[in-house]
Formats: structure tokens, sequence, C-alpha cells
């Protein structure tokens, strides 16, 4: 959902990012901070590509996708991400990356995510702020791989063919 009636995307600060980082909200709140700022607009039942939406996304997914748990959206977000702002994680927030116990497709495409959304404010020349609004607080899944109630299966491998 968009932030407020104007159609401003959800601020996004350091304190945010660090808690999608920590697994402390849902799936669906990292992909819509994403799809408002893709152009997406939501719809009933799924946000779809809108007028500023960049081709290449509306092309490809006319409704807006689930980044973390289809792996074609995933990996688009990955290469959508400028050469300049790849480290932006670990330049900004020093984050160092998930432990290997940690390594988990929904946890790395989190930080992924995150990640896109530093470059998205580096492009804007935009500074990041320290604090604004929250997500609303979930505790960090017992299982990991399945993330909390609601979020989709996340599909790490290729379909067969």
């Amino acid at each position: 959902m968009l932030h407020n009636a104007t159609d401003m995307p959800w601020p996004l600060s350091r304190l945010l990012l660090l808690q999608i980082l920590e697994d402390r909200c849902s799936d669906r709140f990292v992909c819509e901070r994403i799809w408002e700022r893709l152009g997406y607009r939501p719809a009933e039942p799924q946000w779809c590509a809108g007028l500023d939406t960049p081709s290449e996304w509306a092309d490809a997914f006319p409704q807006a996708p689930e980044l973390i748990a289809e792996r074609p959206a995933s990996v688009r977000l990955t290469r959508s991400i400028p050469k300049q702002h790849k480290q932006l994680l670990k330049q900004q927030l020093n984050f160092a990356g998930y432990r290997i116990g940690e390594l988990y497709p929904r946890r790395t495409r989190r930080a992924t995510a995150v990640n896109w959304l530093l470059a998205w404010l580096a492009q804007q020349g935009e500074p990041l702020p320290e604090q604004g609004p929250l997500c609303p607080e979930l505790p960090p899944p017992a299982d990991p791989v399945q993330g909390h109630p609601g979020d989709r299966p996340v599909a790490s491998l290729r379909p067969q063919s």
C-alpha cells in the first residue's frame, strides 16, 4: 500500500532497511516498497504496471512480480542494480552478509531488495535518513525457509524444462 493519499512511496530509512534485512516484516511489505518505486500501482487482486513502470519491467511483468518468491524476478532485480551501487549494503549499512547457517534464498533476496532500494535512493540523489516509519513489526520467522505467515513459498531453483 502506498504510504499516503498523495501516492508517495513509503519513506525509506536506515532503520527500516535493517528491519527488512533482519527479517522482521513480510515479504509482501518488501515487494511493495520496490513495486511503488518501479511505478506499479495497487489493483485488486494484484498490483499492475503503471504509466511510470519502466518498459523492461512492464513487458516482463505486467503484474507486479513476487520479487522474493520468484527467481526470475529476483534475478532481474539483481541485474538492474547499477554496478557502481552494488556495494551500498556494505558501504551504507555496514552489512557484511549473512553467516553460512543463515544463507537462505529468502534472506539473500531480501538483501538484494535492500541493495536495490539503496541504489534507487542514490540514483534519485536522495540521502538515507536514519529514522522514518517502520513496517508492521513481526518476529523473525521460526523457519526462515518458510518465512512469515502469508509469505509465498520461495522458488530457489530454475524450473525444470
